[in-house]
């Protein structure tokens, strides 16, 4: 697997999302629902409603890279359940840890020092 730099953000989208989207399919959730731009580099998680399913969308600069996973039994425990947000943000450990099996809903995090995130970190590039 390849890695992402601490500059890259995390975002998953909530809801379920159709399995049968592809590169531009992905392409226009981000950019539509989620509101960000999709060749910002970041990185965007979608997973079908069972949760056994997720696509991971991300821009390398040349190219879309769509990378999924499918499991061969449970389900993944998805965050943002009791929440009415589009997408949430994640940290690279938390992302680690949601592939690795864990409820990221009954871990709690520690009182750690991060620098505060932008308030609106993913907006649109709009050419000039």
């Amino acid at each position: 697997m390849f890695g992402f730099g601490p500059a890259t953000r995390i975002y998953v989208a909530t809801g379920a999302t159709d399995m049968r989207k592809s590169f531009n399919g992905l392409y226009g959730l981000v950019r539509d629902t989620l509101g960000c731009d999709p060749e910002s580099g970041h990185v965007f998680l979608f997973a079908n409603a069972r949760k056994n399913r997720l696509k991971l969308l991300v821009y390398d600069g040349s190219g879309l890279w769509i990378c999924a996973k499918k499991l061969d039994g449970g389900c993944f425990r998805w965050p943002g359940k009791d929440t009415t947000a589009e997408k949430i943000v994640l940290s690279h450990e938390e992302l680690a840890l949601l592939l690795g099996g864990i409820d990221l809903n009954q871990t709690r995090r520690r009182k750690w020092y991060r620098k505060p995130l932008a308030d609106e970190p993913c907006k649109l590039r709009i050419p000039a």
